[in-house]
């Protein structure tokens, strides 16, 4: 997978796994990561799915509606790719944070969902649940933090309420901050996910 590796200055910090929204890129969220904690390692990963030539993480069949074949391959692809790249850049695969925003939330989210160690957590701004129905690994001792827009048109309120239960059932420790705002990302949430960092 296409990405960009950043050594941190500190070897107990987490490797903060950054995934893009639909259209970006690895690069766009190297300066919230560094927001968050400029001493981690960085692992920022491009999707390997075109949609109109936007990169993606998994196809969708509509706005909102996923195709599950392809999250199910696209998710163990990513879940494969991070154990490669633990293993060539010799960090801890244990200690993997990620920072999502939007479909990169939602692929950060499906990695949780169906591998029981893929994360040790996550920083899931705008995220969806990425599949219903299915029995979740055991999360306990994972921490999630959900940031949500009360006006999002792409990801409604319900689906973030939805979604922080599910981790809950599983085990997680799970906090959300809901904003007055859309689908944007804005500076207070990236504030509150500092603090939430911090707490790790």
């Amino acid at each position: 997978m296409k990405h960009i590796f950043q050594k941190g200055t500190n070897p107990n910090k987490p490797t903060l796994l950054l995934l893009h929204g639909t259209g970006g890129t690895e690069q766009d969220l190297l300066p919230l990561a560094e927001m968050i904690d400029k001493e981690a390692n960085m692992l920022s990963v491009r999707g390997n799915v075109l949609e109109n030539g936007m990169p993606r993480f998994f196809k969708r069949l509509a706005e909102g509606v996923f195709d599950e074949e392809d999250l199910i391959l696209r998710t163990k692809e990513l879940n494969d790719f991070l154990d490669e790249a633990a293993e060539k850049y010799a960090f801890d695969r244990n200690n993997i944070v990620a920072v999502g925003y939007s479909n990169g939330a939602n692929i950060a989210a499906s990695l949780m969902f169906h591998y029981q160690d893929a994360l040790r957590g996550g920083s899931l701004h705008h995220p969806m649940v990425p599949r219903r129905g299915i029995t979740l690994p055991n999360l306990s001792g994972k921490k999630v933090f959900i940031s949500a827009g009360t006006n999002d048109p792409i990801c409604p309120a319900q689906e973030s309420e939805d979604l922080k239960a599910l981790l809950e059932d599983a085990g997680a420790n799970v906090e959300i901050h809901w904003e007055d705002r859309g689908h944007q990302l804005t500076i207070n949430e990236v504030k509150a996910a500092q603090e939430w960092y911090k707490g790790l």
